[in-house]
């Protein structure tokens, strides 16, 4: 019998411990999947959407290519489309940036950042 798989998501990280995680991710590949939990928290339930936006900037645009977090960070992005209805220019340019990345070569920015780019589009209306 297969096992049963379930998914909750991350709980809304307070912004210092965001703010730390992020920044020693992006100094150490380990703290990579604490990073990805503490982002899509803050991705899915943060209720400043500038401050989202300015951590998916931030990490989508510092994070070492082949790392799980550029791809994460244009997800996130879409996600704060989705939720907010809009993104600055510097956020939309990187989602775009990040999915065409992926689209030419996915060991460098996993297909999340397609994803992402789609949610982008489609609730700013940029078709």
């Amino acid at each position: 019998m297969p096992a049963h798989r379930t998914f909750e998501n991350p709980p809304v990280p307070p912004r210092d411990v965001l703010a730390e995680t992020l920044e020693r991710a992006l100094r150490d590949p380990s703290w990579e999947g604490e990073a990805a939990r503490v982002l899509v928290g803050a991705a899915l339930g943060d209720e400043d959407g500038a401050f989202v936006e300015h951590w998916c900037v931030r990490v989508g645009t510092r994070a070492r290519s082949g790392s799980p977090l550029l791809g994460l960070a244009g997800l996130c992005l879409g996600h704060t489309a989705r939720r907010f209805g809009r993104l600055g220019d510097e956020a939309v340019a990187l989602a775009r940036s990040l999915a065409a990345r992926s689209e030419a070569d996915p060991s460098d920015v996993d297909g999340r950042a397609l994803d992402g780019y789609d949610d982008v589009r489609s609730f700013l209306r940029l078709w």
